[in-house]
């Protein structure tokens, strides 16, 4: 399906990466947004009150972001494409429901606006030590989806992504967005709304006498339906069966979670989303998301020219890794430069997708800025040898 022509605000616009993402959101379709103000991600709701009113849509703010995370739940399973944005402590109050919405398979967008942490730390300044979080911050076995745009432009399309991944696989998906990112700005096209594809709500044609809610086919996704619309559902967080009635043994729970992520799983190869630029031949691959991606550029343009052999790698969706990508070159280059701001997170991946076969060096930052990308040229000649 297409993107409805007056959702979409099409031209040339100079926005930053907060608000091409909310014009990404009214894009794609959604129509309720619960939120929390939090710096730096409340751009994106306060462009979403605005312009809801003109296109037809929801936004509510909570009294916290565990009601926000809550909300979105509900109103997905009301018939609603529906988000939520955060940041830092924000994120961590989400993660219960986070990991509710993965059991309910319910389907929804976050959009996180990483800072610096832990806890308030620094919430006007960037940082990206929330990716190990988006992978395991809730309990429990599940997979989701994670993306991580590098520009304002990204940022609109990114969240597009997001919510067709969400309907597709009936997960939450999160955009992992940096303060630099949200707050940067640029030009961004925005197409006519006949060249937005859509993925569309997967409503069953079953009757309400035939129709299970969690009963799945080939791909392990189960078709939905909304509440009010005549079926009986039952949904929980308790382990439950096609039913949605909760069963409590171990079987059950096989069943049940095992297809929570191999639905994912299945489908990781397709999922995969890497830039890649000259890794053919590089001795050196320089591994990196976000603003640190863009940080990186210069870095690897010095090295290049003093002779030294460098590739890009940049992670467009972060999660699910691209570790067959990053095995496949461990075993043709001398090694990996990993650049993020935290002190060691996504270099674990690449460290352990490597399986030893080359070295990989992180350039770490705490967040309040972006990398000097003099720290980054070194860690390249120390790689190169």
């Amino acid at each position: 399906m297409k993107a409805d022509p007056k959702r979409v605000l099409t031209g040339a616009h100079y926005l930053d990466g907060d608000h091409a993402a909310a014009e990404g959101a009214l894009a794609a379709g959604c129509t309720f947004v619960a939120g929390y103000p939090i710096t730096p991600s409340t751009e994106v709701v306060e462009r979403m009150a605005e312009r809801f009113p003109r296109v037809g849509g929801v936004f509510i703010q909570m009294e916290d972001e565990l009601g926000s995370m809550a909300a979105v739940v509900g109103a997905a399973w009301g018939g609603s494409k529906a988000m939520t944005v955060t940041s830092g402590p924000g994120f961590s109050l989400m993660m219960e429901n986070i990991g509710l919405a993965c059991m309910m398979e319910a389907p929804c967008v976050v959009v996180n606006v990483q800072r610096g942490g832990p806890s308030t730390g620094l919430p006007t300044l960037p940082g990206q030590a929330d990716m190990m979080q988006a992978k395991w911050g809730s309990h429990g076995d599940y997979e989701l989806i994670a993306l991580s745009p590098n520009s304002p432009q990204e940022c609109f399309w990114a969240t597009i992504k997001a919510f067709n991944l969400s309907e597709r696989f009936r997960v939450p998906v999160l955009v992992m967005m940096d303060e630099c990112v949200g707050h940067m700005t640029e030009k961004v096209v925005i197409p006519e709304a006949d060249q937005i594809e859509l993925y569309p709500r997967r409503y069953t044609k079953l009757s309400p006498e035939e129709y299970l809610p969690f009963k799945t086919g080939k791909d392990l996704v189960p078709e939905m339906i909304k509440a009010g619309d005549g079926y009986k559902i039952h949904v929980t967080g308790l382990t439950h069966d096609e039913r949605g009635y909760p069963v409590m043994t171990w079987e059950a729970q096989e069943k049940l979670v095992r297809r929570l992520i191999e639905k994912i799983r299945l489908f990781k190869d397709e999922l995969v989303d890497v830039e890649e630029e000259q890794t053919d031949n590089a001795d050196v691959v320089v591994v990196s998301y976000g603003i640190s991606s863009r940080v990186s550029i210069p870095a690897i343009q010095k090295a290049r020219k003093e002779g030294i052999k460098v590739g890009y790698l940049r992670l467009i969706i972060a999660w699910p890794f691209p570790e067959k990508k990053i095995y496949e070159l461990a075993q043709k280059i001398k090694g990996f430069v990993v650049v993020e701001m935290n002190y060691g997170q996504m270099v674990l991946e690449v460290e352990r997708a490597t399986k030893g076969k080359t070295k990989t060096i992180l350039v770490p930052h705490g967040g309040g800025w972006v990398h000097e990308p003099e720290d980054i040229y070194k860690a390249i000649k120390e790689a190169a040898k």
